[in-house]
């Protein structure tokens, strides 16, 4: 028996509030890059005054892109999110296209990316080898695809309760910083200098640091489920996102405070090997579990968010129908929630940490921009839809996200062709494969 279907057309209940929902944001955005991203784009920059920069533009380019989002997410709160957006503004094939990159890359790329640093932490615990990284890594999204097919209320306990641990453990570590540490150690008690190393190295800094902002907008994957949408996803989608902004500020501020710029590039582990300054071993031991549940808490919610995606593209016949059941007793999306755990096993079995998060940004990026920029397109196609909440803004906040957007794809194109004409050209491969699959499906009909 399925679900009944809700007033949007979903058939999955509504049950998150505007807490679950809130948590559902900061705590699938505050998971890896954190702890992860900050040495590797240091290298990338090479000054204090470049990484500070980072860090507000793509906070800021995050909180645009989330004051227009929440329009459309009011507007069709609906299981699915951005592929529902991209539908309703430009038909099934855009959908499709994000539908299909969300498939062979961006999901399997987020799931893999954050069960390795979950993995890599855990060694610090446990030695594993290089192989026992990855097999941890593997039993984590297993772990959660099971618990999240048993339930969404679970899933949203153990987020609200990861997201509640790992934002206070972060400005606790923050603040200790700068209690305990030394400050002719770090790179703030130095001489500072502004300009980066180069700014095409800053452009790809920023990529990076996208991946370590990315997750605002996994809530509208869960849009319908989320109870009341109308007052919960705009507040949910705007306080998650300056929360998140100031959480990621105090933390760079705080690594900077102990470690060098060079320490920082040196430390891949970074969160740890800053606590260790401060606490000595035990401090970087007590890191190392904090980053554990932060990981485990991202983990949960991108294994709660990203099925949505293709639950939704099955209801509307654009996958194996079978990925769009509900099961009968739990009202979970269990074939999709399995069938992305499976992929994010295989990815985690092939690739790096840093190959997955510059697979995840360049395969999401350009779908983000489009969603965005249907805004636009609804507004003037569709003006009597009723809009509850509307861009704060318009339409300066979302036509400054576009540029931005272009400006980092257009960057990453120069200075990383290969990986980024890879990453467009999966996503133009879903093309033959689109019609290829109306063909087939039409076919069967009669």
């Amino acid at each position: 028996m399925q679900g009944s279907p809700t007033p949007s057309g979903d058939r999955l209940p509504r049950r998150l509030g505007l807490w679950s929902a809130a948590a559902v944001l900061v705590g699938s955005t505050i998971g890896s890059g954190i702890f992860r991203v900050p040495s590797a784009v240091a290298g990338d920059v090479g000054t204090v005054g470049a990484l500070a920069l980072l860090w507000t533009v793509g906070g800021l380019i995050t909180l645009l892109g989330a004051l227009t989002l929440a329009e459309l997410a009011v507007l069709f709160p609906r299981s699915g999110g951005i592929y529902v957006f991209l539908r309703e503004a430009y038909g099934p094939l855009p959908a499709f296209l994000f539908g299909w990159t969300e498939l062979l890359v961006i999901r399997p790329s987020a799931l893999g990316a954050i069960a390795v640093l979950f993995a890599e932490y855990f060694a610090e615990f446990a030695p594993v080898g290089t192989a026992g990284i990855r097999v941890v890594a593997a039993v984590a999204i297993v772990t959660l695809a099971a618990a999240n097919i048993r339930s969404l209320r679970w899933g949203a306990i153990v987020q609200n309760a990861s997201t509640a641990a790992k934002v206070a453990a972060l400005l606790g570590l923050g603040l200790l910083a700068f209690a305990l540490g030394d400050p002719s150690e770090g790179a703030l008690g130095r001489p500072i200098a502004l300009a980066p190393t180069t700014w095409g190295g800053f452009g790809i800094a920023l990529v990076a640091v996208m991946w370590a902002y990315d997750g605002w907008a996994d809530l509208t994957f869960l849009g319908g489920e989320v109870r009341d949408p109308a007052r919960v996803l705009p507040r949910a989608l705007l306080g998650g996102t300056v929360t998140i902004l100031g959480v990621y500020l105090v933390v760079n501020a705080a690594y900077l405070y102990v470690l060098d710029v060079p320490d920082m590039v040196a430390r891949p582990l970074v969160a740890a090997d800053a606590a260790r300054t401060v606490f000595a071993d035990s401090g970087a031991a007590l890191v190392a579990a904090m980053v554990m549940v932060s990981a485990f808490g991202a983990l949960n919610g991108a294994t709660m968010t990203g099925p949505r995606i293709f639950f939704a593209m099955a209801a509307d016949g654009l996958f194996f129908r079978r990925i769009g059941a509900v099961h009968p007793l739990y009202q979970t999306p269990a074939a999709a929630i399995t069938l992305a755990a499976l992929l994010g096993i295989g990815y985690v079995s092939v690739r790096t940490f840093e190959q997955l998060a510059d697979s995840f940004i360049l395969g999401i990026w350009p779908f983000y921009a489009l969603a965005v920029g249907a805004v636009f397109k609804l507004r003037r196609q569709r003006p009597t839809l009723p809009r509850p909440y509307r861009t704060l803004g318009y339409p300066w906040v979302p036509l400054a996200f576009l540029v931005a957007s272009l400006g980092l794809l257009m960057n990453a194109l120069v200075e990383q062709p290969a990986s980024t004409a890879f990453g467009f050209g999966i996503i133009l491969l879903g093309v033959p494969v689109y019609f290829g699959w109306r063909k087939l499906r039409d076919g069967n009909r009669t």
